[in-house]
């Protein structure tokens, strides 16, 4: 997640936030009581973040934490997930089964600037993918688990999300599973190709418009950065790919950074 020039990390095990400079310095970090799934940014300049069970108010620059809201059921052995401010000023975030194998116990919620929480979606291995058009009309929800993408029409001044549709069901043996995402301004879904290394680019309709090698097996999550938001900075796995994947490809868990011909759809903020 890119702001004023800072690009903000989640590292999920290490329960911590980082901030990094485009140019890849180390600028801070934030240790939080549990595993950080994702976050947003806030009106109020404070950031709506994602632990284990539960969603946070985290003032990052007095370090101090705010109980906000816990959605329910989320099963011991599932966590939050991936999470973005919708067009609504709401906190959209998924939950995810641990165990291996997965189960569908995962749900979609959304969490409103109120505090209060409805579920969305139910039956899900690993919510993920979350990303909406410019114009805020359509949202993108994937499973990385089940490895599919799906569309909703979205009411960006009420909230709703309805007419849910099965877009695409990437090929895991050449696309990789659907991970993070993010759409840009001419209407493109860059979505992560993980365990297979992929950069997947679809228009809403599910339509693959390419298909590219990543540098490593795992890339999680793309943001558009810097002050043209031309700049797609990638996250990526380091584990569990194993101790052989990361010997072979040793920049796994490392950030990677390319220049994108359209600028990212811009991601709205908290409204707290």
């Amino acid at each position: 997640m890119g702001t004023k020039g800072r690009l903000l990390v989640a590292d999920i095990w290490a329960c911590a936030i980082h901030a990094f400079s485009l140019n890849g310095e180390h600028l801070d970090a934030w240790h939080l009581p549990s595993e950080v799934g994702s976050l947003g940014l806030c009106q109020s300049g404070r950031w709506i973040v994602a632990l284990r069970h539960e969603v946070v108010l985290f003032d990052w620059r007095r370090r101090r934490l705010e109980p906000f809201c816990r959605p329910e059921p989320i099963p011991p052995f599932a966590r939050l997930n991936d999470g973005k401010v919708g067009p609504d000023g709401a906190f959209w975030v998924g939950s995810m089964d641990e165990r291996s194998p997965r189960r569908p116990v995962g749900r979609l919620f959304r969490i409103a600037p109120d505090g209060s929480w409805r579920e969305i979606a139910d039956g899900l291995l690993t919510s993920n993918g979350l990303a909406w058009t410019a114009d805020g009309r359509t949202m993108l929800h994937s499973d990385s688990g089940a490895g599919w993408i799906d569309a909703w029409d979205f009411d960006p001044v009420r909230g709703e999300a309805s007419g849910r549709r099965r877009i695409a069901d990437p090929d895991p043996e050449r696309q990789g599973k659907p991970d993070g995402a993010a759409f840009d301004l001419s209407g493109v879904y860059w979505s992560a190709g993980v365990r297979l290394g992929r950069i997947n680019r679809f228009l809403p309709d599910g339509t693959l418009l390419s298909s590219d090698p990543f540098p490593v097996p795992g890339p999680t999550m793309p943001c558009f950065a810097g002050a043209d938001l031309r700049t797609v900075v990638w996250t990526t796995l380091r584990t569990p790919l194993g101790a052989e994947a990361v010997g072979e490809h040793p920049l796994s868990g490392a950030l990677f950074a390319m220049r994108a011909e359209h600028p990212g759809a811009p991601v709205a903020r908290f409204a707290d």
